[in-house]
């Protein structure tokens, strides 16, 4: 049935500005409809939170900060959020709209997934998590109908930040437990308290599912579940499917610890664990575990064979199969027989008289060797029992311990306290570099992880102080998300940023960071980048016509001076000038400057040149062109009224000049620059 017929939003205009076309579907606490954004002139998600909510502003505010948060996640295996408002009493969320089914349909469809194609599926879902869990969000609510496949098998994860939302209103007001029941970890049960990491046992759970097709743990209620969270351990997947690999199992096992400091300590090094198994899975192992289960399925429903069932081919006299093999008519060799004497106490081992062999013993030597072997078979028993007795006190005793199998990537501070309330050392060695464990954890354990150490024994735990240093990328010039993004693509991330003027960097653009582009620096370290504030106009009226043009031309700027005869101020002083003082100006923009004219001037070149009322010559300020090329520097110079003398000892730059910068020397005197690399 079609129930947006009787939907009275579909065909309204949202908030002036969405166009709800259909309901897609109806959840807990919103209903999500296919819609057209009529500014834009795309289709749309919209997720219209139900009445109920709606009323409750703790809910609204915390569902609006959470649509924020979710909608800075930029991340291809994120579903989008575009928009969010109210429309009266309505609050509404606008997504991206993804066509395609939900990962519980394609389950669904399918039954389960080999686990090549589990581990392809969970990458991109820990991709997505692994975005939010270094955007400080949590999901709470992972799970098959929250993944998406577009139609080209595209993978997004949607609803994030959302749980959170309904859960801290409906935790403060009511206590219930918010999130699906099946995936909830268990201190999400025990104290309703959720972190980056139940969200790791939680896609656990969801790998386990898409492995054998069910839930890890099933009950006639939600409670029951619940309880089996805290008080049972997920099995392994393979209990389920047989052939599944041992490393598939470990997945399982490690993300869905009771104890969270076990599990992978967030979506991106559970991603990590994954992307590492996947690429060890040998090939066409779907087709072998696919086949291992349906022998196994087989094996166990196979009937027995004919002639374990029936006597001679036929049926026992009483109706029923009968389940051993017809007696014969003399006793086999090494039958078991009861002498009457003995019956009821042990059974003789008689072996078939053979006329060519010894004769046969009498009945008192048999019953004496019965004895005897009884004796005998005590005996064996209890050494056996006494062996078996020492080897359990030695694997159980509380004279030993086991080092954490999952030691390395632990949080020091952890490891140290798990092998401490063991009454084993802990001895802390020098950190080291690490190329896959991130810095303040374990990346060594002496005696390995796995390994059996005796109480007051010492394991040496080597942290790491980072990842494996490496080069910093050069962003100089880019855009501020330019540069985190290339940055972000070699494992970096951005720390401190700052600006301060450049003349040659373009304002907002990145003049370097720190360490500098091409330094070692371990991603586990923030780099700062330093922006580019651009340059100001500077505030030139009244100054000297000839003093002003050249700091403008020191800052790279292309000047023209216009004469204008104005009585009442300075011979060649500068009566205007444009762009104004404090305009935001960079290299190789045009200028112009007004100067007051002279009564006596000389022309020289593109400027006009003031003179003394003697007739002498003026002294003119030498502008700075030092780090400059040298065609940049001779331009400069020469547009300033000097003659250029170019030397050195090779190279493109400015590394000297005489005179100095800011000093002044005679028009047409020769300035002498020295090039060096």
């Amino acid at each position: 049935m079609d129930t947006s017929v009787a939907d009275p939003l579909v065909g309204q205009l949202l908030d002036g500005r969405y166009r709800i076309e259909s309901r897609i579907a109806r959840g807990g606490m919103a209903t999500v409809y296919l819609a057209r954004d009529s500014r834009l002139d795309r289709v749309v998600a919209v997720k219209v939170m139900h009445a109920g909510l709606a009323s409750d502003d703790d809910f609204v505010d915390r569902f609006i900060g959470e649509a924020k948060a979710a909608a800075a996640l930029s991340h291809p295996n994120v579903v989008a959020v575009y928009d969010q408002g109210t429309d009266g009493e309505r609050g509404y969320l606008v997504m991206e709209y993804v066509a395609g089914r939900t990962l519980r349909e394609a389950l669904t469809a399918r039954g389960r997934f080999g686990p090549r194609a589990a581990l392809e599926i969970m990458q991109p879902v820990l991709a997505a998590l692994g975005a939010a869990h270094r955007a400080g969000l949590v999901h709470r609510d992972v799970k098959p109908e929250n993944v998406l496949i577009t139609e080209d098998g595209q993978v997004k994860v949607t609803d994030f930040g959302l749980a959170r939302a309904e859960s801290a209103s409906r935790m403060t007001k009511t206590g219930l437990i918010i999130g699906t029941v099946g995936y909830l970890a268990p201190e999400q049960v025990t104290s309703g308290s959720a972190d980056v990491r139940s969200d790791v046992y939680a896609a656990g759970v969801l790998l386990f599912e898409l492995l054998t097709g069910r839930l890890p743990h099933e009950a006639d209620t939600p409670l029951a579940v619940a309880y089996k969270h805290v008080n049972e351990t997920v099995p392994a997947p393979s209990e389920l499917v047989p052939g599944l690999p041992h490393r598939v199992d470990e997945l399982v096992t490690e993300a869905t610890s009771h104890e969270p400091a076990r599990r992978p300590q967030d979506a991106n090094r559970f991603l990590a664990e994954v992307a590492e198994v996947h690429g060890g899975l040998p090939p066409g192992i779907d087709a072998r575990v696919e086949e291992a289960s349906r022998t196994a399925t087989a094996v166990l429903e196979a009937p027995a064979p004919p002639d374990a069932t029936r006597v001679d081919g036929e049926p026992a006299e009483d109706g029923r199969t009968a389940l051993l093999p017809p007696v014969p008519q003399e006793p086999p060799a090494h039958v078991l027989r009861f002498p009457e004497d003995v019956r009821g106490h042990t059974a003789v081992l008689d072996p078939r008289e053979d006329p060519a062999g010894p004769p046969p013993r009498s009945r008192g030597d048999r019953v004496i060797g019965a004895l005897t072997g009884r004796y005998v078979l005590v005996a064996i028993g209890a050494i056996a029992a006494v062996i078996l007795g020492w080897a359990v006190w030695y694997q159980t005793s509380g004279q030993y311990e086991h080092v954490p199998s999952d030691i390395v990537g632990m949080e020091l501070a952890d490891a140290r306290g798990a092998l401490a309330d063991a009454g084993v050392t802990v001895r802390v060695a020098e950190p080291v570099y690490h190329d896959r464990v991130h810095k303040g954890r374990v990346a060594e354990s002496d005696p390995p992880g796995g390994a059996r150490v005796g109480q007051g024994e010492t394991v040496t735990l080597t942290p790491s102080k980072g990842l494996t240093p490496r080069d910093v990328p050069d962003v100089a010039g880019k855009t501020l998300d330019e540069a985190k993004k290339i940055l972000a693509e070699d494992g970096f991330r951005v720390g401190e940023t700052s600006s301060r003027g450049s003349q040659t960097v373009a304002k907002d653009r990145v003049i370097g960071t720190a360490p500098a582009a091409g330094k070692e620096l371990s991603p586990d370290e923030p780099v700062s980048v330093v922006l580019s504030s651009g340059m100001s106009m500077p505030g030139l009226v009244g100054a000297n016509g000839d003093t002003a043009a050249n700091e403008l031309r020191s800052m790279g700027l292309n000047v023209t001076v216009q004469k204008k005869r104005v009585e009442g101020k300075d011979p060649g002083s500068v009566l205007g000038q444009d762009p104004a003082e404090g305009t935001s100006v960079s290299r190789g923009d045009d200028v112009t400057l007004i100067v007051n004219e002279r009564d006596c001037f000389i022309d020289a070149g593109p400027i006009q040149w003031g003179c003394d009322d003697d007739g002498g010559t003026e002294k003119l300020p030498v502008p700075d062109v030092t780090n400059r090329s040298v065609e940049e520097a001779t331009k400069v110079l020469k547009d300033s009224g000097f003659e250029v003398n170019v030397t050195g000892w090779g190279g493109d730059t400015v590394r000297f000049q005489t005179p100095g910068a800011n000093g002044k020397a005679d028009r047409g005197s020769t300035v002498t620059i020295v090039r060096g690399p």
